[in-house]
């Protein structure tokens, strides 16, 4: 009601409705406050940003970044142990690797053929093989993937970001989604949920018009200007004698976000100004590669301009739309070429990229699903999902390039050196950040809350 009060009578208007002096004599005790504003880290941090590459539906850890000889030799035999309780469809005899792994750079770091381009920067990367999660369904995997809970709404990690450091550019959302198909959970991933609702994920699923409705053809951007004041005033004059709502609280600060994205934002998603060797680099000039390869690119220009964290959905492929586009119960050999085609090139153009323009040393990328797949097949030609051990890697932001930590066992079944739980690689990435995951708390429902709940170690052997 106050936004359309506001509207139709101007800040002249109000004015002459209440009396000259109402707006200012009313409000002079008014406190303005911006969610958004930054904040210092706990301690001095090694990365100011973080990238998140997700590969919805679970990558298939044993024919991407885990090779396993073994998977070759017993190929068609029985898993030579019992397998855990927790199955959700009864797989059958090992299926080995259709692809080649080999060795590349100084590091020697083993990757799979699938992955020609991105093999070309394993000295800068990280390789966790010994993932673990505790869901072997999509949801609750996704759910703790990207917010430490399997089951109830809870914070985003970039959202905890978000309230724990607040954002560089407060003319740009401080935490960007960009999904051109949404996953299958949707919006939980990306939630603020019981913080309050400014430090939730804005979503960019249109990649030729991001964000929608950034013009205004009915008022100068003086006559916006004045209209906000007022209906930021009246806002908070309804605020002052009720207890906190969030809700009011975000109203507040998105629109007043929005009249300054009007300026920025056009210019931070517009990609077309690149140079036509960064598009290439990215893949735009490919049909396989173009639309990953946009949002990798509109990524890195987020970045760049202080956006806190971007997260990367890839839901869709030249030649497939699905929400879980890794998700190979069927159909292997098909498919995970496809995939992994669609975000080989544009993933290494972004590392590269970032490193060039001196960007990858302070921004943390982090790669992975929410599990991987089993090394059992599924049919004659799938994987099932697989959280007892898989794989993720990271790069830049402190993390240290070149290594491969943690071990499956010889079939890829189980986690079995230096296993990292979902909770662990959230406390080190907060950790990175400049922030002690165990004192970012947020108090809700007569408790303190925090992303690791009461687990997570930082697992410092992979620190630069």
């Amino acid at each position: 009601m106050l936004r359309r009060f506001a509207n139709g009578f101007g800040m002249l208007g109000v004015a002459s409705l209440f009396g000259e002096g109402f707006v200012s004599s009313a409000l002079a005790n008014v406190a303005s406050s911006n969610p958004l504003e930054v904040k210092p880290p706990q301690y001095p941090a090694k990365a100011k940003r973080v990238i998140f590459l997700f590969m919805s539906g679970g990558p298939s850890h044993v024919d991407t970044f885990d090779p396993k000889p073994r998977l070759a030799k017993d190929n068609g035999k029985p898993l030579p142990f019992e397998k855990p309780k927790l199955e959700r469809t009864k797989t059958g005899n090992l299926l080995q690797s259709p692809w080649t792994f080999k060795k590349y750079g100084q590091s020697g770091i083993e990757v799979s053929e699938l992955f020609p381009h991105l093999a070309t920067c394993v000295d800068d990367m990280c390789v966790v093989r010994s993932m673990v999660a505790d869901n072997i369904n999509h949801n609750g995997a996704c759910l703790q993937m990207n917010t430490g809970e399997q089951a109830f709404s809870r914070p985003s990690l970039g959202s905890w970001l978000l309230y724990g450091l607040g954002s560089e550019n407060q003319d740009l959302p401080g935490f960007i989604v960009i999904s051109p198909a949404q996953p299958a959970q949707g919006a939980p991933l990306w939630s603020s949920s019981f913080l309050p609702a400014s430090y939730q994920g804005t979503l960019v699923s249109d990649l030729k018009n991001p964000i929608a409705n950034l013009s205004n053809a009915r008022f100068s951007t003086r006559q916006q200007r004045e209209q906000l004041d007022v209906l930021k005033q009246l806002n908070q004059l309804h605020q002052q004698k009720r207890e906190e709502d969030s809700r009011l609280s975000a109203r507040i600060e998105a629109f007043e976000l929005a009249f300054r994205m009007q300026a920025r934002a056009p210019e931070a998603f517009d990609v077309a100004n690149e140079s036509e060797e960064t598009k290439k680099l990215y893949g735009l000039d490919e049909g396989m590669t173009e639309t990953f390869g946009k949002q990798c690119l509109m990524a890195r220009r987020l970045v760049e301009r202080g956006v806190r964290m971007v997260q990367v959905y890839h839901t869709q492929t030249a030649k497939r739309s699905s929400c879980q586009l890794w998700d190979q119960h069927g159909s292997l050999k098909a498919e995970l070429p496809n995939n992994c085609a669609s975000v080989d090139k544009p993933i290494a153009g972004l590392l590269k990229d970032l490193k060039a323009r001196g960007l990858l040393e302070d921004t943390l990328v982090v790669w992975g699903g929410e599990f991987g797949r089993t090394p059992t097949a599924e049919g004659t030609d799938g994987r099932e999902h697989h959280p007892f051990g898989f794989t993720m890697w990271m790069a830049g932001g402190g993390i240290k390039p070149g290594l491969v930590y943690g071990a499956t066992d010889e079939f890829g079944w189980h986690a079995v050196e230096n296993k990292v739980h979902v909770h662990d690689l959230h406390a080190t990435i907060l950790h990175l950040m400049g922030i002690n995951h165990e004192k970012l708390t947020y108090r809700y429902s007569g408790r303190d809350f925090r992303l690791t709940d009461v687990h997570g170690r930082i697992v410092t052997d992979i620190l630069a």
